[in-house]
């Protein structure tokens, strides 16, 4: 019998996120606590720009748009939220939070070495570029490792894909 696997990775739906920035962005022109603070938010590529006329409306729209996500399903660790928080452009304070795709060397590494250490016996897995390929005899094996991995606490949003 030839051998089971599913690949791992981490991606997001754009258009869950797209859908997400917009219901924010019309909470917070509706909001009354957003009036005359000149806040906003907006989808750019890769990225969630807001703004506002004070650091902490930033942080309350940055808020208002984990909520949303939450509510679309996406995962908050594909946020990458900069550590330095909202800088001040002009009279306005500006917060730009780039999303995360795929699994980085270091992480791959990391989940790599929990399968090899705490996965069953027959599990094997290997780093391919961006993402994981776990492979077993057993199905029943691969799904523990799943359960195991969606139980572990990973800095990384994981999808398992390509289950055969």
């Amino acid at each position: 019998m030839a051998d089971s696997s599913f690949d791992i990775v981490s991606t997001y739906d754009k258009q869950e996120i797209a859908n997400a920035v917009n219901a924010a962005a019309k909470e917070v022109a509706n909001r009354y606590d957003f009036k005359n603070v000149g806040a906003s938010v907006e989808l750019s590529g890769e990225t969630i720009s807001m703004q506002a006329n004070s650091e902490e409306r930033v942080l309350a729209v940055l808020d208002v748009v984990k909520t949303w996500l939450v509510k679309r399903k996406v995962s908050l660790k594909h946020l990458d939220v900069p550590e330095a928080g909202p800088r001040l452009s002009g009279k306005e304070y500006k917060l730009d939070v780039p999303l995360k795709q795929g699994i980085s060397q270091e992480n791959a590494k990391k989940i790599n070495k929990l399968i090899r250490d705490e996965g069953p016996k027959g599990v094997k897995s290997q780093i391919q570029g961006d993402e994981l390929r776990v492979t077993s005899k057993s199905r029943d094996d691969l799904q523990a490792v799943q359960r195991m991995l969606g139980e572990a606490d990973l800095d990384v949003a994981l999808q398992f894909t390509n289950y055969r």
